[in-house]
């Protein structure tokens, strides 16, 4: 399995971005698909999991009312829309698969694959 996450950039606090993670597998709704973030000197941060009929999402405190998480199976692409930025979530996120059950959603030593990483700023 191989993710390729992109759509990250540089955004000023209340701004929105979109990211998007594309999965080169055959049989993409067997995972359920996970984003992370991380800044330097910290661990890896759950951010969302969504389930692999995109029906369920969990989402950390931090962002739940903000943040997004879809999936579109057909296209093997999981997307994070993210609204209402603020300085504390620059970082490093990570798009991430994982076949284990639910309950495992939000540690990420569950996860299996790793997309290499989309890098968002967001200034004050």
């Amino acid at each position: 399995v191989q993710l390729q996450a992109s759509g990250g950039g540089w955004v000023q606090a209340g701004g929105s971005l979109r990211l998007s993670c594309a999965a080169s597998v055959r049989t993409y709704g067997r995972y359920i698909m996970g984003w992370f973030r991380q800044v330097p000197g910290k661990e890896r941060e759950f951010v969302v999991a969504i389930s692999r009929n995109g029906g369920s999402a969990t989402y950390a405190n931090s962002v739940n009312g903000r943040f997004s998480a879809s999936r579109d199976n057909a296209k093997n692409i999981l997307y994070l829309q993210m609204n209402s930025l603020k300085p504390e979530d620059t970082a490093v996120y990570y798009c991430a698969a994982n076949t284990a059950v639910w309950s495992t959603r939000e540690q990420a030593t569950n996860y299996n694959y790793w997309g290499q990483g989309t890098l968002v700023t967001v200034s004050s």
